[in-house]
């Protein structure tokens, strides 16, 4: 279970690509369009988003000459759904070993 969600977690450990998936987040942009809102080169960008499109966070979006990323909100819904059953994991472990230590 978690060894797929590494990719994805080291996708979004870069500051760069989170906020590149921020700006994709108030709309679908081309590489071009997000070197401008970001202080990051369109080559760099382009780079970044080809880092998100392998872990299945963006995809391309053709439109006319242009090519736009969308964010897939699928995969970012899956992500925090496992989480949340990790997180709620480890909270039943914390109530077993609080009940063993009032125990005591």
């Amino acid at each position: 279970m978690t060894t797929t969600l590494v990719p994805v977690f080291a996708a979004l450990g870069d500051e760069t690509r989170w906020s590149i998936l921020a700006a994709l987040g108030e709309g679908d942009a081309s590489a071009s369009a997000l070197a401008g809102r970001l202080p990051v080169t369109r080559q760099a960008i382009a780079k970044h988003l080809a880092v998100l499109q392998d872990v299945g966070l963006v995809e391309p979006i053709r439109v006319g000459r242009e090519v736009r990323y969308r964010v897939i909100g699928s995969q970012l819904s899956d992500t925090a759904h496992r989480l949340d059953a990790i997180g709620a994991e480890w909270d039943r472990r914390l109530a077993a070993i609080k009940e063993i230590a009032e125990g005591l």
